[in-house]
């Protein structure tokens, strides 16, 4: 019986659980953070649409390139932010999309015309997409 493995032998013990630092914390929270602006804007500007017909003078077509156009950014550019997260690091791309992001929102939010606004939706997708 000398080929049979000794099992009576205690296992190893698992190494102790290591606790999960406060910095892995704050870099989940930021990340849920953004996804959570990304999703949350392809939405609420449903709300604001009846407002931005009477202010800035959008046709019923107008209103459906405000929502599509950051629909579109969005979609066409997801590839091209994931990409160059691999080429130049996913922490300064998510700092480039959520500043790109932001900067545009507040464009948008500042737009006068119904073209300024299409243009800062346009890139607040591009923004998101790099986001994400």
């Amino acid at each position: 019986m000398a080929d049979m493995p000794d099992v009576s032998a205690p296992a190893a013990a698992p190494p102790a659980s290591s606790r999960i630092r406060p910095s892995t914390w704050a870099v989940v929270l930021a990340a849920c953070t953004g996804q959570f602006l990304v999703v949350l804007d392809v939405s609420v500007v449903n709300v604001a649409l009846p407002s931005m017909r009477a202010d800035l003078g959008l046709s019923a077509v107008g209103l459906q390139w405000v929502v599509n156009a950051y629909s579109i950014a969005f979609a066409g550019f997801m590839l091209l932010g994931g990409r160059a997260a691999d080429i130049y690091g996913r922490k300064l791309m998510f700092l480039v999309g959520l500043g790109l992001f932001t900067a545009a929102s507040l464009a948008g939010g500042l737009a006068q015309e119904g073209w300024q606004l299409l243009a800062a939706r346009a890139a607040q997708g591009l923004g998101a997409a790099v986001l994400a």
